[in-house]
């Protein structure tokens, strides 16, 4: 009985959104600040970056919607970007093993993938000599030509005891990296442990757990007694103990210690994967023609997967730029999704300041740029985040992140500013993240009428 409603809720769901878009009123823009999400600081005289941020243009549209709050993916889930989007755009992956994260980074990186490789993602880090871990970012610093000439030394000179074992390095953007291993024999397995100590699996759900300055390279444990993850396992510490060995004289580290950097002297893996997902697309869930604008790998990733149009606007930081591609892609598609960086790695560097400088400048040059275009007075622009980084935590955290909701077909409820204070006293309530658009979407009909 529970199910034929759930069916019946979703036909009459659809059909809704279906004469939306034939009446040629449905334009949404949805933006998710990164990281945004964050906890009183004593640097802001306890305030949270968006409280202490300047955001006369955000505030704007707050004074023009309505508010709430949303955990992304669940109560008690620190959640990693991949999970918290595709929860925010829909899919929850209830009673269902994700395929983790490495997956989807091989996809939004256009690296040959088969079902049995293993794919995971990685940090180029910086660790001594007894396993204790420096840096997992290896200070951010570190250039395209580092990143490929290291992953090209590994992959050549990284030998398995096993010799049906091969691998695969794939820098993608500053410290990230994908891996993938493969067995010319036997499918490998996605049920073991990572060696990132910052991150924890659920179900194949990546999460967060809390950063301490002594943590050590995790040994990679099998999940069960299966053979092919007790391989699997032994095929990642293998690798993890020969990166360091091979690294750590190599000329690109030997340079940056001459420059006063950190040495990439390590890869921290996590979120193992075998299998690519098979989902509905936004199209077959909603009815919306949709385009998104992101930047890194695990975005493009989620953005094929859904069958979202996508591009890359500018660099990471060109938030005219994104302004500007939001508003043409408007005019062609019903649904314009925009992930913007920034906040979440002044989250993860504990730099609160940083964070409320970096959110000005989204209102101001991202935010100010679309609201003087005549194109939105008829668009609903949703805000809010795939995440809370505290910059106390300095780490992904299950804190509620701020939703707002706005538009002329949307009645204020009170709100003044973006911020956590008045999320919380929002009239949208607490809601999970993969009932986001489900909820814009019935607010758009109900006070369009």
């Amino acid at each position: 009985m529970i199910d034929a409603e759930k069916g019946l809720e979703s036909l009459i769901v659809n059909n809704i959104y279906l004469a939306l878009v034939q009446l040629g009123n449905l334009k949404i823009i949805y933006v998710l600040l990164d990281g945004i999400g964050d906890l009183p600081h004593p640097d802001l005289e306890g305030l949270t970056p968006l409280e202490a941020a300047r955001t006369k243009n955000i505030d704007l549209l707050a004074k023009r919607g309505m508010m709430g709050e949303v955990l992304s993916v669940g109560k008690g889930i620190a959640p990693q970007s991949d999970i918290a989007v595709f929860n925010m755009l829909g899919y929850s992956f209830k009673g269902e093993r994700y395929v983790g994260r490495g997956i989807i980074e091989i996809i939004g990186s256009n690296v040959e993938f088969k079902e049995g490789d293993l794919a995971l993602r990685g940090n180029f880090a910086t660790v001594d000599s007894s396993g204790i871990i420096i840096d997992r970012r290896a200070g951010r610093s570190i250039e395209k030509a580092e990143a490929a000439d290291l992953s090209r030394f590994l992959e050549k000179n990284l030998k398995f005891s096993d010799p049906d074992l091969s691998v695969k390095i794939i820098p993608t953007i500053a410290h990230r990296v994908i891996v993938r291993l493969r067995h010319s024999k036997i499918a490998l397995s996605s049920k073991i442990t990572n060696t990132d100590p910052a991150y924890d699996k659920m179900n194949g759900i990546g999460i967060a757990t809390e950063t301490t300055d002594s943590m050590h390279v995790r040994k990679s444990l099998p999940e069960d007694n299966v053979n092919s993850s007790i391989i699997s396992s032994k095929a990642v510490n293998e690798f993890t103990e020969k990166c360091v060995a091979l690294t750590n004289g190599h000329p690109v580290n030997l340079n940056r210690i001459m420059q006063g950097k950190r040495p990439m002297n390590m890869i921290l893996l996590r979120d193992p994967g075998t299998q690519i997902p098979s989902l509905k697309s936004i199209y077959e869930r909603y009815g919306l023609q949709a385009s998104c604008i992101v930047d890194m790998p695990v975005e493009i990733g989620i953005a094929k997967i859904l069958g979202m149009q996508f591009i890359t606007a500018g660099g990471i930081e060109d938030y005219e730029a994104k302004a500007q591609e939001t508003l043409r892609l408007l005019d062609e598609f019903d649904l314009v999704y925009v992930h913007i960086k920034g906040p979440d790695e002044f989250g993860h560097d504990g730099n609160a300041l940083g964070k409320k400088e970096n959110i000005e400048s989204i209102d101001r040059r991202y935010f100010g740029t679309l609201l003087n275009d005549e194109v939105l007075s008829n668009a609903t622009i949703i805000i809010s985040g795939d995440h809370s980084t505290p910059c106390i935590k300095k780490a992904h955290s299950d804190d509620p992140v701020p939703l707002l909701i706005s538009g002329n077909s949307v009645s204020n409820d009170g709100s003044g500013r973006f911020t956590e204070s008045f999320a919380s006293r929002g009239k949208l309530g607490l809601l999970p993240g993969s009932e986001v658009l489900d909820t814009a979407l019935k607010i758009i009909h109900e006070q369009g009428k």
